[in-house]
């Protein structure tokens, strides 16, 4: 069973690799090829495939769709751009980088890595010449860390919503825990990383996105506004979570019609569905835009993440394979048998599927199916299942190079040459990685307790 499982991870990254076979065309072929080798009944194999791919898009669809929603109408608006420009004005200027990499943290809760980047680096950039121009790497490193980070560790993002689905991780616990080690490892990792590297590799600013005034909205929300509609969704989805936990200790009583409508109305899928909607008309109507071109901005919103839907769903898949015949024990077995720790063997297999093959969503979807059912059969408590699934993703961001699409993203859009961003971004990565890996490892311990 071993074997098998370890064969068609190999073949995974054959066809995606040396083929270029679309991830979610390989992920559908090998986990049909995984289910005849298994063993599985004839007649249940596409019955199988079907529940395991609806089952994990059953929510997962439902949270990236909204969470892209939510990000275009806040970029659309301009909240991006006031967001970081008082950032600048209440830090100042000499500590203008903290301040646009605090403003990308809090854009990259709604905003996905690559859009993320394409909405703030021309305000970044337009801050950097500001203040000389001299070096992007100490603007732009901070800010491209903290899209980074929440895109690997928060949800409503693809990776971790995947991987809380596939685990069966809290997602309330998932997204608070996210939070937390957020800004220390963004700090570490992104904002001295970036000091630390502009120090050696002195780049101008690249003239690449014209002034920020281009197509930019002329009555754009207020900054508190804008933080108001960060934090709605929070506070929604953390009122679930609190509910649970009020509920369990007995402080409040669960069967009451107040607590199971606040409990609904705090899930994450219907927290989004309301932030959106309150975005719609605060951040779209109450600026004047209204019908057919208010629609199409929603619409343009889901394009992007139709591909990391599918993957995502295509990753589940798999994984349904995967605990359908019998691997997930085998696993298991083994890891007991060799005393590996499953959170190190998480960590350990994310980041080998990362290096392989380039994308990160691949890397964590496809891991969490390995190794959901061993965690399912482990005994751990939710906050242990939440530091696996957060261990998952750290190794999922490991040594971001050449077949990364990120890889070059941040590359190209920071005028930096293969070299120079092997030296930084690649390295940026694997700290993250690592640290990440081991503020996992600290919450894993306290769940332990």
């Amino acid at each position: 069973m071993l074997g098998i499982a370890a064969g068609a991870i190999a073949l995974i990254l054959i066809l995606i690799i040396g083929f270029k076979l679309h991830a979610f065309l390989t992920l559908v072929l090998v986990s049909l090829l995984t289910a005849f080798a298994t063993g599985i009944p004839t007649g249940e194999i596409v019955n199988t495939l079907v529940m395991s791919f609806g089952s994990t898009l059953g929510s997962v669809a439902l949270l990236i769709g909204l969470g892209a929603m939510l990000g275009k109408m806040v970029e659309h608006s301009g909240g991006a751009r006031v967001l970081a420009e008082k950032l600048v004005s209440v830090f100042g200027e000499k500590r203008a980088p903290f301040a646009l990499g605090l403003a990308s943290l809090a854009m990259g809760f709604p905003i996905f890595f690559d859009a993320g980047l394409i909405v703030m680096l021309p305000i970044i950039f337009a801050v950097a010449r500001r203040l000389g121009g001299k070096n992007v790497l100490l603007f732009g490193i901070p800010a491209a860390t903290a899209f980074s980070v929440m895109h690997v560790f928060v949800p409503p993002h693809p990776g971790p919503v995947a991987a809380t689905e596939l685990y069966g991780a809290n997602l309330g616990l998932v997204l608070l825990v996210g939070i937390l080690i957020a800004f220390p490892l963004w700090y570490g990792t992104g904002y001295l990383w970036g000091k630390f590297v502009a120090a050696r590799y002195i780049l101008p600013v690249p003239a690449l996105f014209g002034s920020i005034d281009d197509d930019q909205p002329t009555n754009p929300p207020k900054v508190s506004t804008v933080i108001w509609m960060l934090l709605l969704p929070l506070v929604l989805i953390f009122m679930n979570t609190g509910l649970d936990a009020l509920g369990a200790a007995g402080v409040v009583d669960s069967e009451q019609t107040w607590v199971q409508v606040l409990t609904v109305i705090g899930s994450s899928p219907v927290a989004l569905l309301i932030s959106v909607l309150v975005a719609i008309v605060v951040l779209g109507h109450r600026r004047g835009e209204k019908g057919t071109a208010l629609e199409k901005v929603i619409d343009s919103s889901l394009g992007p993440v139709c591909s990391v839907i599918l993957i995502t769903g295509a990753g589940g898949m798999f994984g349904g394979v995967l605990r359908a015949s019998g691997i997930g024990e085998a696993l298991s077995d083994s890891l007991a048998a060799t005393g590996l720790p499953i959170i190190f063997a998480a960590y350990i297999i994310a980041v080998v599927l990362r290096v392989a093959q380039g994308s990160a969503t691949v890397a964590l979807v496809t891991t969490a199916g390995l190794m959901a059912p061993a965690v399912m059969d482990g005994g751990f408590s939710p906050l242990q299942i939440v530091a696996i699934t957060l261990a998952s993703a750290a190794g999922s961001v490991f040594a971001s190079h050449v077949n990364d699409s990120g890889f070059w993203l941040v590359g190209r859009l920071m005028g930096m040459d293969v070299k120079t961003t092997l030296k930084t971004w690649t390295v940026q990565q694997s700290l993250e990685s690592v640290g990440g890996f081991a503020l996992t490892l600290l919450v894993f311990g306290i769940g332990s307790i």
